[in-house]
C-alpha cells in the first residue's frame, strides 16, 4: 500500500474475494450477479487519513452488483480504467460520510483504476486506485506497473492465506489431542503446559495425556516422538492413541510400556520416540514410574526440596523391540508434587541436561513456596506457567512440555 499512496495515487485499497478467504477451491459463475468482498487494507495520503479509516474500515464486507466496474474487473480478469467513481460507489460513499468534506472530493475523482488480483488464472480480490481532480488521470502503462504489483501481491497473499489456514489445522489438532488442564480426580489434581518450539510451530513430536484406569488409578504420560515437523507430529499421534487403547486394558505399567515399545517400531517416524509414565494408585497410595530413555520425574514432599526419581532403569527408547521396562514403586503417605517433563524444558545448546533438571527442580521449590494460594484452583496451571516461562525464550529449538501432578495419600 505504501508504493501506491500517496504518491502513486491519492488513495489505495485491496479487496479480496469474500468466498476465497473462506474456501480453498470456491469457484465462481462466469458471469455472478454480485460479489462479495473484504476491504483488507486501505491507505489515504490525505490530512483526514484517520477520518478515512473510519468511514471505510478495513475489514468490511461489501456487495458489489454485476454492473459494477468491481464485479466487471473480477469476472473478466481485466483492468478496469474510469474517467471517475463509478455511480454504486459514490452513491455508497455519499451515505456513509456526507458531511465528510472528502467524500465529495473523492466522487469527484479525476481518474480511477481497478486491477484484478490474479492467481493461478482466477482473480481473486482486486486493488483499487484514486486520484483526485488536481492531479493527471491514470495512464495505460500505470495500470501494467499496478497489474505487475498485484501479481506479486497475490503470490504473497496467497502464501499468507495457506500459512493461516495450517496453522489453524495445527492448532485445531493440538486442542484436540490435549487433555482439559486443572483436571481433578480422587487422591489427585492435574496440570499440564506446553510451549513449541520457535515462534512459528504450532505442533510437534511432544505429547502427554492423563488416563483414567480401572479401580481408582490414575495414569499419567509425556512422551516426545524425535524430531519436529508433520512426519514427528503424526507420529506423536499414533503413540497417544496407542497409550490410551493400551490403558483401557488391565495391564500393569511395565506392560503398557513394552506393548507401547511394539507399536512404535511399526510406526514410522516413532523410532527413538521416549516417554515417562507414571501411576498413580489411590488405594494403595502407591506411585509407579516407568521409563523409555526420558529424563526423570521430579517429586517434591511437603517439606521440599524437589528431587528426581532414582529409577531402577531409565529404559531404552521406544521403537528398538529391546527394552526393559522395570517399575520403579514409591509408596507416598504425604501430599506430594509429581512432575513429567520433556528434555526441551531441561536441555539447550547452553545448559546440559543435569544442569536443568537442576534448575528445574529449583524453579518447582520457588513456585511451590511462593504461590498465594497453594490450594486454590488456579494454583498448579499457575505454577506450570512458571515453569514454562523460566525455560527460557521463545526461539529455543525443542518443545517444552510438562505435565504436574498433586497427590493426596488418603487414609487407610
Amino acid at each position: 500500500m505504501h508504493a501506491l499512496a500517496p504518491g502513486f495515487c491519492d488513495a489505495a485499497s485491496v479487496y479480496l474475494l469474500q468466498r476465497w478467504l473462506v474456501e480453498e477451491e470456491a469457484r465462481m459463475a462466469a458471469d455472478p450477479p454480485q460479489i462479495e468482498a473484504r476491504r483488507l487494507a486501505l491507505r489515504i495520503g490525505a490530512d483526514a487519513a484517520e477520518d478515512w479509516e473510519h468511514l471505510l474500515p478495513v475489514g468490511e464486507v461489501l456487495v458489489f452488483p454485476r454492473e459494477t466496474p468491481y464485479a466487471r474487473a473480477v469476472a473478466s480478469g481485466q483492468t478496469q480504467l474510469l474517467d471517475g467513481v463509478d455511480d454504486h460507489t459514490a452513491e455508497r460513499l455519499l451515505k456513509t460520510g456526507p458531511d465528510h468534506m472528502g467524500v465529495d472530493a473523492l466522487v469527484r475523482s479525476a481518474s480511477f483504476l481497478i486491477v484484478p488480483l490474479r492467481l493461478r488464472g482466477t482473480a481473486v480480490g482486486f486493488i483499487a486506485c484514486t486520484r483526485g481532480p488536481g492531479r493527471e488521470p491514470f495512464a495505460r502503462v500505470e495500470a501494467v506497473a499496478v497489474e505487475s504489483l498485484g501479481s506479486r501481491a497475490g503470490v504473497a497473499l496467497d502464501n499468507a492465506r495457506r500459512y493461516e489456514r495450517e496453522r489453524r489445522t495445527a492448532l485445531a489438532i493440538r486442542r484436540s489431542l490435549l487433555p482439559d488442564t486443572g483436571q481433578s480426580f480422587e487422591g489427585c489434581r492435574v496440570a499440564h503446559g506446553y510451549r513449541p518450539a520457535g515462534q512459528d510451530t504450532v505442533i510437534g513430536g511432544d505429547w502427554y495425556d492423563v488416563l483414567p484406569r480401572a479401580g481408582r488409578r490414575l495414569g499419567m504420560i509425556v512422551g516426545d516422538a524425535m524430531g519436529h515437523g508433520p512426519e514427528s507430529a503424526v507420529a506423536m499421534i499414533q503413540l497417544r492413541t496407542a497409550v490410551r487403547t493400551l490403558a483401557a486394558l488391565d495391564i500393569g505399567p511395565s506392560e503398557l510400556l513394552h506393548r507401547l515399545d511394539a507399536v512404535a517400531g511399526d510406526t514410522p517416524g516413532a523410532p527413538f520416540a521416549t516417554c515417562m509414565y507414571a501411576e498413580w494408585d489411590a488405594d494403595l497410595n502407591l506411585c509407579t514410574f516407568v521409563g523409555a530413555g526420558h529424563p526423570p520425574p521430579l517429586i517434591r514432599g511437603p517439606g521440599g526440596p524437589a528431587r528426581r526419581v532414582s529409577l531402577v532403569t531409565p529404559g531404552l527408547p521406544l521403537g528398538l523391540g529391546t527394552g526393559r521396562y522395570e517399575p520403579t514403586v514409591l509408596p507416598l503417605s504425604e501430599p506430594s508434587l509429581v512432575l513429567l517433563y520433556s528434555d526441551g524444558l531441561v536441555e539447550s545448546r547452553t545448559q546440559d541436561i543435569d544442569q536443568g533438571i537442576t534448575r528445574l527442580a529449583r524453579d518447582l521449590d520457588a513456585g511451590t513456596e511462593e504461590a498465594p494460594e497453594p490450594d486454590g484452583p488456579d494454583a498448579l496451571p499457575s505454577l506450570c506457567r512458571r515453569l514454562l516461562a523460566g525455560s527460557g525464550a521463545d526461539d529455543v529449538s525443542d518443545d517444552r512440555t510438562l505435565l504436574l501432578a498433586e497427590l493426596t495419600p488418603g487414609r487407610h
